[in-house]
């Protein structure tokens, strides 16, 4: 018997965890290191520390949450009983000479992660353009 994805709860659940790990990864992270670099430095010109603590911090909280996204694509792929695997071919694992079912398979973390990042990049795109102002002195 097929289990569909509305029939379990649990696996809206681990998608929804999935998409917000995500963001986090891409938006929380960044943010979080700046902030507490910028409450560690005294002053405008701060010392190596905190530029240290952020380079090094930044990757390695990344490093984390991937590891607890691919915990959660394993738990989606047991919940479902049918594996994380999804029938969508991205456009860039795609050849012209290319047989159908050929290549890598693509999970449910693969989407949520590309939806994520074009997210990111449209929200970036409209608050530089819309919202950020100009730095450049007015005459």
């Amino acid at each position: 018997m097929v289990r569909t994805l509305l029939s379990k709860p649990a696996a809206l659940l681990l998608i929804l965890l999935m998409a917000v790990g995500s963001i986090a990864m891409w938006v929380a992270v960044p943010v979080a290191w700046l902030w507490l670099a910028s409450r560690l430095s005294e002053g405008s010109q701060p010392s190596l520390g905190p530029y240290v603590m952020v380079i090094v911090g930044i990757p390695a909280s990344m490093f984390v949450i991937g590891k607890l996204l691919a915990h959660l694509n394993r738990a989606y792929a047991a919940v479902t009983g049918r594996g994380s695997r999804v029938r969508v071919i991205l456009p860039w694992q795609r050849s012209m000479r290319d047989t159908p079912g050929s290549g890598r398979e693509t999970t449910v973390l693969d989407v949520v992660m590309v939806v994520s990042v074009g997210l990111a990049v449209v929200a970036f795109g409209i608050w530089f353009f819309l919202f950020a102002g100009s730095s450049l002195p007015s005459p």
